[in-house]
């Protein structure tokens, strides 16, 4: 047996030649760190939890763990099962292959993908057959009710944007490109997912029916969709899938993603968004949609866009049939080219061809993040931020109304399923403890339901470690409303004591400030190297209302740049362990961008900043950027159209690179050069003028890395740079 399936211990999957680096002791079934804060180190021998899935009776959960070896600088992914009280765990990956995307197809046998293949096992972890050998790797699944069939992912090539090459030059690395979605986050657009309807025979499956042949889209969509994005009627007769059916330029500047559904027996699919809808409006929706100027805003144009809510026109995604099969719903949003739109939940009557939504902004002002039907398919449990944390709700279908199910606490809820009927499944983290297993039992009144951890996967390193403390503050901010502010304290906190102190920008930037777990931006590292964290719900995050979340759009340099200063001035007046005058500011993608405004407008406030993939040239980045839509939503505008509007001519002006006359203050750029949202010539550049004018600043640039950094040792590399130039200029 191999050294990384001894034991279930992590650490072990690291090996022992790093030790020294990574000042970790390893016994034989524990980790022993030589002291008590967290390290870069500590964190990446953390076991992080993925997909979790419950037998169809409920007696059971099988889960997927992810190890990372820092020595040999990848991941090996495990699968473990246990009973459904967190007793009774098995590991069941005993090889080095990695498992993943574990689920049930009864109550005795697990499926799961390694190499590529579908496989399964015995609930205990024996027997495994092998039940695909496709020619072309298996991305996701998910079997029909009936197990009778199975939906299969699978990416074909792809040369509507990219032309394929002569066949005599097959050494050829030039690509010619022909229309934009060209690159899609951090890969050039060649390949495009398709689903296939596969028939399960025996310990056989198929290469399946391409329920897309001959269409020039992707289902699931890129970059972040998977299975989830496809699902199967109760009857394994239908699937409905996500799809946005456009290309080239039509793709880069919409988020027009609808849901259809398919009919495995006759091939005919339907648009559950539109097909239902007038035929007069879907014609003049049509004709609108096919004339938008591509440099403007939807919302800037001669269309009006309230006119078409009934067709769905904005992001409409991850299908889930009802347990009786009369409903549909999905996640939907109203806005065509808005990705932080209200995400409302839509529900599609299958039997009367109508749609409703069980949520809005008269009932629910926030989004909805993860939902699940209730068994008596009469109400839905949604997952969904409100004042910085993330809750469990319960809405009904008929009369919309919605209750919280869970407690307020200093923790978000993350992916949320039925477990027996009765219970709910869900994992749970916050800013001082990564994801772990919880079973949530709702009460049948009032109070608010039971929660039981069920898991601690790392308990033996947090065992070992002093916590930070998380406080929260309310602010006031400069326009007379209060803004949400997380306060975090360093281990063995005096309050006695002054202490340097870190601004945290949020990105999105539209995501929310809530009770986030992070291997890169976390908060008990920073505050482990003895810093203090201020982190505000500032303007443009989700939680708090609509009106509030959507006061960045078209306003990047505005309320939410002074909603920033009020958390760290507050901060500085008010709590006297803050040292005014040893402040930072940190922050990735908006966040990024934040630091770099905030570099040409802090009035000396800070001594040093950090910015991390952060767009510095706002003209820049209008056409770098590979999902236009984004750019034409916030900025409004093009930058050369004569014609602009006011806020695009202030988003402009206001671009941080217009500033750098004022940059008087170290700065470290950090930027991945696989990152095609916001491309690294944004950090190169901010890098090379400050440099230009004399500023003492560094650039960490990886070659390898998208708009994350998710190699192990250059997640360490990343975070001894973080911390070496704050300490330079923060702790002298």
């Amino acid at each position: 047996m191999k050294k990384t399936i001894i034991t279930i211990a992590a650490a072990l999957f690291m090996g022992g030649s790093v030790l020294q680096a990574q000042q970790v002791k390893i016994g034989k079934n524990n980790i022993k760190l030589t002291h008590d804060t967290m390290t870069p180190e500590a964190l990446w021998a953390m076991g992080r939890i993925g997909t979790t899935a419950a037998s169809p009776d409920g007696k059971k959960i099988v889960y997927q763990v992810g190890y990372y070896s820092v020595e040999e600088n990848k991941g090996h992914q495990m699968l473990f099962v246990m009973d459904a009280n967190g007793k009774n765990v098995k590991q069941l990956t005993v090889s080095d292959n990695s498992e993943t995307d574990p689920s049930w197809i009864d109550n005795n046998t697990i499926a799961f993908l390694s190499d590529g293949q579908i496989w399964k096992m015995n609930a205990e972890g024996t027997n495994r057959k092998k039940l695909t050998s496709d020619k072309i790797e298996i991305e996701g699944y998910k079997f029909s009710p009936d197990r009778k069939k199975v939906v299969i992912i699978k990416s074909l090539p792809y040369y509507g944007s990219i032309k394929k090459n002569p066949s005599d030059l097959p050494k050829a690395t030039g690509r010619l490109i022909t229309d934009m979605n060209y690159r899609h986050w951090d890969h050039y657009v060649e390949t495009i997912p398709h689903p296939f309807v596969a028939n399960v025979n025996g310990d056989n499956i198929d290469a399946g029916t391409d329920i897309l042949e001959g269409e020039p889209y992707e289902s699931p969509m890129a970059p972040f969709g998977g299975i989830e994005q496809i699902d199967w009627s109760r009857d394994s007769k239908s699937v409905a899938y996500t799809c946005r059916k456009k290309e080239g330029v039509r793709y880069a500047i919409s988020t027009d993603a609808d849901i259809y559904l398919y009919d495995t027996e006759t091939h005919k699919t339907k648009n559950l968004c539109k097909d239902d809808a007038d035929k007069t409006l879907i014609a003049e929706w049509a004709k609108a949609d096919s004339s938008i100027d591509a440099t403007k805003s939807m919302r800037g144009q001669a269309i009006d866009s309230e006119k078409f809510q009934s067709l769905n026109v904005g992001y409409d995604v991850n299908p889930k049939f009802s347990p009786d099969g009369k409903y549909v719903a999905w996640q939907s949003m109203a806005h065509n080219g808005y990705e932080s739109d209200l995400n409302r939940l839509c529900i599609y009557d299958l039997t009367k061809h109508t749609k409703f939504y069980a949520t809005d902004a008269r009932n629910f002002d926030t989004n909805v993040d993860d939902y699940c039907w209730a068994p008596d398919s009469k109400s839905l449990y949604i997952t969904g931020v409100w004042h910085a944390t993330e809750r469990i709700w319960n809405v009904s279908i008929k009369g919309g109304k919605v209750k919280q199910i869970t407690d307020d606490g200093y923790y978000d809820f993350g992916s949320v399923q039925m477990l027996n009927g009765k219970q709910l499944l869900t994992t749970r983290h916050s800013m001082l403890h990564p994801d772990d297993i919880f079973v949530v039992t709702p009460s049948k009144n009032e109070k608010k339901a039971l929660v039981e951890q069920i898991t601690d996967e790392n308990k033996n390193i947090f065992d070992q470690l002093a916590s930070a403390t998380v406080e929260q503050r309310w602010v006031k901010t400069t326009d007379g409303k209060e803004e949400l502010v997380w306060v975090i304290l360093p281990p063995h906190f005096d309050k006695t004591k002054k202490y340097p102190t870190l601004l945290y920008c949020e990105g999105g930037p539209q995501s929310p400030v809530s009770q986030f777990w992070s291997y890169r931006w976390n908060f008990s590292i920073m505050a482990a190297h003895g810093y203090v964290i201020i982190a505000p719900n500032r303007r443009g995050l989700p939680g708090f209302g609509s009106e509030w979340n959507e006061e960045v759009s078209r306003d990047w340099t505005g309320q939410c740049m002074d909603d920033y200063l009020s958390a760290i001035d507050d901060a500085v007046k008010n709590l006297p362990y803050v040292d005014k005058d040893r402040l930072g500011a940190v922050g990735a993608s908006f966040g990024g961008f934040s630091v770099y405004y905030l570099a040409g407008h802090h009035n000396k406030r800070f001594k040093c900043f950090i910015a991390h993939d952060g767009a510095f040239n706002l003209e820049s980045m209008y056409t770098d950027t590979e999902e236009a839509w984004f750019s034409n939503w916030e900025y409004d505008d093009a930058y050369w159209n004569k014609d602009q509007t006011a806020a695009a001519r202030k988003t402009y002006e206001n671009s941080p690179h217009k500033a750098v006359n004022n940059w008087d203050t170290p700065i470290l750029c950090i930027h991945g050069e696989k990152d095609y949202r916001i491309n690294a010539n944004q950090g190169m550049g901010a890098f090379n003028a400050a440099r230009m004018k004399g500023i003492p600043a560094e650039l960490l640039l990886f070659p390898d890395e998208n708009h994350w950094v998710l190699k192990p040792q250059n997640g360490i590399l990343w975070q001894r740079t973080f911390f070496e130039w704050l300490d330079r200029w923060l702790k002298k």
